[in-house]
């Protein structure tokens, strides 16, 4: 929102709004139902266990997976790496995430690096909350990237 990107928040579909881990309330914008990838300029994952959630809804995995394909932003954070192992876009690249999915991230083919943020393609990862000022950055540099390239 500060570096001028419009954010949007989707969500299962349900109507409901859900609390953070220290309490921030949380309402989805849109519905996964509703949201089509070429309407979005990336996608950001949140970390905690939200990721495993999101990813027991078929609609998130593909939305998720089609942004790749688009070869958009996609960024993930802490256990975010949950859903791009369901998504299948981690092979063969370099990722990082929170310690305790290391191994989810190296059996489903990733390349595991221990950095705050880790660029690989469009796709970006971090390890958790306290790697945010190498992260965000991050994320606004693909964003300026990806303006600049249309």
């Amino acid at each position: 929102m500060e570096a001028g990107a419009e954010v949007k928040i989707v969500g299962s579909g349900r109507a409901e709004t859900f609390k953070s881990k220290h309490g921030y309330p949380v309402t989805p914008d849109l519905s996964i139902d509703k949201t089509l990838p070429e309407n979005f300029d990336a996608v950001i994952i949140p970390g905690g266990y939200s990721p495993d959630h999101m990813r027991r809804k078929p609609a998130m995995v593909d939305f998720v997976r089609e942004m790749d394909r688009a070869g958009k932003p996609v960024a993930a954070i802490c256990h975010a790496g949950w859903m791009l192992v369901s998504a299948g876009i981690v092979k063969g690249r370099r990722a990082t995430g929170f310690f305790s999915i290391k191994d989810d991230l190296v059996a489903a083919g990733a390349r595991y690096v221990d950095e705050a943020v880790v660029v690989d393609g469009n796709l970006i990862t971090s390890r958790s909350p306290k790697d945010l000022p190498f992260f965000l950055p991050a994320i606004i540099e693909a964003l300026a990237r990806a303006r600049a390239a249309v």
